[in-house]
């Protein structure tokens, strides 16, 4: 085609929306075309570099021994409720109503339907290990899209769905999507660090992220370069350290901190550091109000509390709760007894000293003396391993 009747137009000038190098090149290379808010058109081409890219995928994903099918986007809410995913996954999830008001949902992600479909067609255990995946079109409601095609609304996603007969085959099927995504940013040029990272929603046994480092990266990770330990930032452990012991600690004694709603204020009061106090956070987890003690220099992981207490959902306790805003009271152990149950299922303590207590880390992190380093990273993609039947490598 004569380059004069190619649709392609290139801009001079930044994007004023555009955030990140990419996004700014991308629009104006005019390889995509905003529509609206987390919504893109790719013009011929952005097109022509997306099919390039979803061929590399395929083929590794193919000689992985995977194969390729496609779901329908648009999904009936009855599979989500009856994973009780339904509530869990919140306003990010789009949902509608067809003409006979039954509830619809745009997928997120596919588990619910891959569960279904490989139930009605496996029907031997000689049938599996059995491994497919697709390239999709998913729909995320983001409060927030930013990052051009990095964080939309509509996005296409690469999704594979393993089935195993065993947790040692699940592990065989996890390991080959492993090397497959290895393989794949290996000929897409990047230079991608593999981290291990939480598990989400989803659950599982073992999940990793592949993250690029990047300036711009929202995420975080941390890694050693001495004995090679990664994981992203919600999931990173540390080995264990004694804390000093406190010499000048004076007897217990009452004393009035009038207006001192938070740690800063705490040690401007009483001249000390923010590592002498302990701050205490009310949670709702699964609607319940938990209490989550910390240092006073560090901070709640949301994720790792989540993980701790297997919950569902974690959030931050608003005003109206008989404790009111951890932002505006102060709360102690002693205090927090009023928020439980006449009759707890396990005594306020226990939650406090589980999460309080450091988790191991494997061997060569205890062994080495290096300082680990915080880097921004962004994510790409994560390949998890889940003991149950459906194993989403995703």
């Amino acid at each position: 085609m004569r380059w004069s009747r190619s649709l392609v137009a290139t801009l001079r000038e930044d994007p004023q929306e555009a955030e990140i190098v990419s996004h700014k090149l991308m629009v104006r290379a005019g390889l995509i075309r905003k529509l609206s808010g987390g919504l893109y058109t790719f013009m011929p081409f952005g097109l022509r570099a997306l099919q390039k890219v979803s061929q590399i995928v395929r083929e590794e994903m193919n000689r992985a021994g995977a194969q390729e099918i496609l779901m329908p986007a648009l999904q009936p809410a009855e599979l989500w409720e009856r994973s009780g995913r339904l509530a869990t996954m919140g306003p990010g999830m789009f949902r509608l109503k067809d003409r006979a008001d039954r509830l619809m949902a745009l997928g997120p992600t596919h588990e619910e339907v891959v569960t279904e479909l490989l139930a009605g067609e496996v029907s031997s255990y000689r049938q599996l290990p059995c491994t497919v995946y697709q390239i999709q079109t998913k729909f995320r409601d983001e409060i927030r899209p930013r990052f051009g095609l990095m964080r939309a609304k509509e996005f296409i996603m690469k999704d594979a769905y393993s089935f195993d007969t065993s947790l040692e085959a699940a592990d065989a099927s996890y390991q080959a999507m492993y090397d497959a995504y290895v393989r794949i940013f290996t000929r897409c040029g990047l230079d991608v660090r593999p981290v291990e990272a939480d598990t989400g929603d989803i659950g599982g046994k073992w999940s990793h992220e592949f993250m690029v480092l990047a300036d711009s990266g929202e995420d975080g990770i941390v890694d050693c370069p001495a004995c090679g330990y990664a994981a992203n930032q919600e999931r990173a452990e540390r080995a264990v350290s004694d804390l000093p012991a406190l010499t000048d600690c004076p007897p217990v004694a009452e004393e009035a901190t009038p207006d001192t709603r938070t740690i800063d204020d705490l040690v401007a009061h009483f001249k000390c550091g923010a590592d002498r106090f302990i701050k205490t956070l009310i949670y709702l987890v699964d609607g319940k109000p938990v209490a989550a003690l910390v240092p006073g220099n560090r901070d709640v992981n949301e994720h790792k509390l989540k993980r701790l207490l297997s919950a569902k959902k974690v959030e931050l306790a608003e005003e109206g709760l008989p404790t009111a805003s951890p932002a505006r009271t102060r709360l102690t152990p002693i205090s927090c007894t009023s928020i439980w149950p006449a009759t707890p299922p396990s005594p306020p303590s226990r939650i406090w000293s589980s999460w309080v207590r450091e988790t191991p880390v494997p061997a060569a992190a205890k062994s080495c003396n290096s300082s680990a380093a915080l880097r921004s990273a962004m994510s790409l993609n994560s390949a998890r391993s889940t003991p149950s039947r459906s194993t989403p490598n995703t």
